[in-house]
């Protein structure tokens, strides 16, 4: 039983709805193109929650290996630096997961292109592949992006344009102009998430010399780079909303950006590092409101 929950510790279940909002999102856009498919619906969750559970537990043993988790760092313990888990079961743990998510892809594109469209089975075999490797590079190795500033970039690829844009098409077969905008909106709320969690762990990343974007620019402007992200996010939705409207329901994504607002406020008000914890569970379940109200308000199959 102790080991069962060690492993949902390392998996972090918390992060899973952020993880899916690009799928949902992307679904939602489909829908809106009068495109639907409950199994690829399917096989994407499972597919995207197998890459979130890989970088999870890639997350956890990079930073155990390199020091990183230890007394100094503010958010809850990791299963590594608590000895719950082994840094060689953490590295089989990222194995399987990997094997696991690889044979979800291969399942979710062959449903999507079939074998009569070789090209795109075998493209999206490559970003299904190049997804299981960023997720584990994040913290693992010596050149691991996550330690020189470059998660944000790659947390707004992956779960933003990514996740949203690539969902839709494996629905659709084709990308519009306008459904880069909720990707955008999607990938900067993500990346604000990563950017609470720097800001948390700004003083204990700066001496384990992790060299996040917020330990290069400093606690307070990473702050006004937060409100930046949640600005970028409100304006894209705002924008594909105006670009598509077609009715008042429509508006209702923006009702997300409430609770949201209500995060700015508080973060504004917040000066030191132990007090951002609270705000990522908030700001991860305002993205997944975001998506989910997305999906209600353009889908044309409810």
């Amino acid at each position: 039983m102790l080991k069962i929950r060690a492993w949902l510790n390392a998996a972090r279940l918390r992060t899973l709805p952020l993880s899916i909002s690009g799928v949902v999102m992307g679904t939602a856009l489909a829908n809106f193109y009068g495109k639907s498919d409950s199994l690829i619906f399917f096989l994407a969750l499972l597919t995207t929650v197998g890459f979130q559970v890989i970088s999870n537990f890639a997350n956890d043993y990079g930073d155990g290996i390199k020091g990183t988790d230890n007394e100094d760092r503010i958010g809850p313990k990791r299963a590594m630096q608590s000895g719950l888990l082994s840094g060689k079961e953490l590295k089989l743990g990222i194995a399987i997961t990997a094997v696991i998510s690889f044979v979800l892809v291969v399942l979710l594109v062959y449903k999507s292109f079939g074998a009569q469209n070789l090209g795109l089975l075998l493209l999206f075999l490559l970003l299904g592949i190049t997804s299981i490797g960023a997720a584990i590079k994040y913290t693992v190795g010596k050149s691991a992006y996550g330690y020189s500033g470059w998660g944000d970039v790659f947390v707004f690829l992956f779960f933003g344009l990514l996740a949203v844009l690539g969902s839709m098409f494996l629905y659709t077969k084709e990308l519009t102009i306008s459904a880069v905008l909720p990707a955008i909106a999607i990938g900067a709320l993500s990346a604000g998430v990563l950017n609470l969690n720097n800001l948390r762990d700004f003083e204990s990343d700066a001496k384990a010399q992790k060299n996040t974007i917020i330990v290069k620019m400093g606690f307070t402007n990473g702050k006004r780079y937060h409100y930046v992200l949640l600005g970028v996010a409100l304006l894209s939705m705002t924008l594909f909303i105006g670009w598509n409207m077609t009715n008042r329901m429509q508006f209702l994504p923006l009702l997300a950006f409430v609770p949201i607002g209500i995060h700015a406020a508080t973060i504004f008000k917040i000066k030191k590092p132990n007090a951002i914890d609270p705000e990522l569970k908030k700001l991860a379940l305002s993205t997944f409101l975001l998506a989910v109200l997305t999906y209600i308000s353009y889908n044309k199959f409810l």
